[in-house]
């Protein structure tokens, strides 16, 4: 079965090159230049995964990723962004995004982040029957099936990286872990940016486990070397 890439970006020359560039690549694309179009896509087209631009006219890509979170479509999403302010990219991932690349982005790294991202998410779904049973972390009950944890009698929804982070410092308790070994597991391929992408997604994951923001007790920081699971 040809994987399906749902395209929604309102630059025609980047809508074109991203078309061309994913189809030479072996996918099945739809392309969409309106926020306020892209749930009616997503519907029609059924894509296995969303390239989404953030500043789209008449919704944003933020609002985008929020609806379908909301709407728990287990969709893999990139998030396409000119900005490189940090508060951007903590927006883009607090809003359900699996992963973001900057503009001006290389060919090589978004197809490579695509390809990736693809492989994780088709993991996850042949594992899920398979999936282990709930387990507890710092007060909260984590649920492997549904992506999902129950805090204080409310569940909250978390993303696949968040839940394959949670989920592996989960089974190394007490051990410090390397900011490349975290990326290494979470992301799965060689990583091309900085590791600031996995503290903003360590500041995420501390606020679904109400992890204090000034002294967390759980997920604790590695100062220079990467982050800890305190039991």
């Amino acid at each position: 079965m040809t994987t399906r890439i749902l395209v929604v970006e309102d630059d025609a020359n980047i809508l074109l090159g991203l078309q061309e560039v994913l189809r030479s690549e072996g996918f099945e694309v739809a392309t969409c230049s309106r926020g306020d179009q892209a749930m009616d896509q997503i519907a029609a087209f059924k894509p296995h995964l969303i390239l989404l631009d953030v500043m789209l006219p008449k919704k944003n890509g933020y609002e985008i990723c929020r609806e379908i979170r909301e709407a728990k479509i287990k969709l893999p999403v990139l998030m396409l962004t000119a900005k490189g302010q940090e508060m951007d990219k903590v927006v883009g991932l607090d809003s359900g995004a699996d992963d973001y690349v900057t503009k001006p982005f290389g060919v090589r790294e978004l197809v490579a982040r695509v390809h990736a991202l693809l492989r994780r998410t088709h993991g996850a779904d042949e594992d899920l029957a398979d999936a282990g049973e709930t387990f507890e972390m710092g007060g909260v009950t984590v649920d492997p099936k549904r992506y999902e944890l129950l805090r204080e009698g409310k569940k909250v929804r978390l993303t696949a990286k968040e839940f394959e982070l949670l989920q592996f410092l989960h089974e190394h308790p007490d051990q410090v872990l390397s900011r490349d070994e975290l990326l290494s597991q979470v992301w799965g391929y060689q990583y091309f940016g900085t590791t600031r992408t996995l503290d903003q997604l360590v500041v995420q994951l501390r606020k679904k486990l109400g992890e204090p923001s000034g002294d967390p007790k759980h997920l604790l920081t590695v100062h220079g070397v990467g982050y800890r699971w305190a039991p």
